[in-house]
């Protein structure tokens, strides 16, 4: 019913016990004392698993859920909206998040939209969601949308004559009339 134990004894948890200290001898003959051995590992419970989370460019930006958002956006990287923003979108890659919305222009590459867009797209691939809803005309390259998603506008398909062409920028026979028609 009852154990006793060793005082230096550490439950049986896998510890070896402390060594004795003993004095060294005493002259010019003394060795130095060895070293304790190291303790063995203490066994932990096995972590659990983390969640396989989706590879991230280092360039994601975040526009929270909660917080509204005014002004336009644009750069090189990926953004992903949960919140609000009223403005218009130019970067390579968008998520729009189940409890996000944009009214304004979206321009991308990539646009994924699980939450609200409305406005006008223009990318090479857009995915439409289960959850997305969207007030707008899209022009794009890809159109992948599922059962459940809302839509409401008209869908202009794109083909670029140039490959590698980002639909970020205009073609190059707009940049050129552009540069015709400014004022010198």
């Amino acid at each position: 019913m009852f154990t006793k134990s060793k005082p230096n004894d550490n439950g049986g948890m896998g510890i070896p016990p402390a060594p004795d200290p003993k004095p060294a001898a005493p002259g010019p003959a003394a060795s130095p004392a060895p070293a304790p051995a190291p303790a063995a590992p203490v066994a932990r419970a096995p972590e659990p698993p983390r969640p396989a989370a989706a590879p991230r460019s280092s360039s994601l930006s975040t526009l929270s859920a909660g917080v509204k958002y005014e002004g336009n956006i644009s750069g090189a990287g990926d953004l992903q909206i949960e919140g609000s923003l009223k403005g218009d979108v130019r970067v390579a890659r968008v998520t729009i998040g189940e409890g996000g919305s944009v009214e304004g222009t979206v321009h991308a590459d990539v646009l994924d939209v699980r939450g609200r867009v409305t406005g006008a797209i223009v990318a090479k691939q857009v995915r439409l969601y289960a959850t997305s809803r969207v007030e707008g005309d899209i022009t794009q390259e890809q159109l992948s949308v599922e059962q459940g998603a809302w839509f409401q506008g008209r869908c202009n398909q794109a083909k670029r004559d140039t490959p590698g062409a980002s639909m970020l920028e205009p073609p190059a026979e707009k940049k050129a009339d552009a540069k015709e028609k400014a004022p010198a």
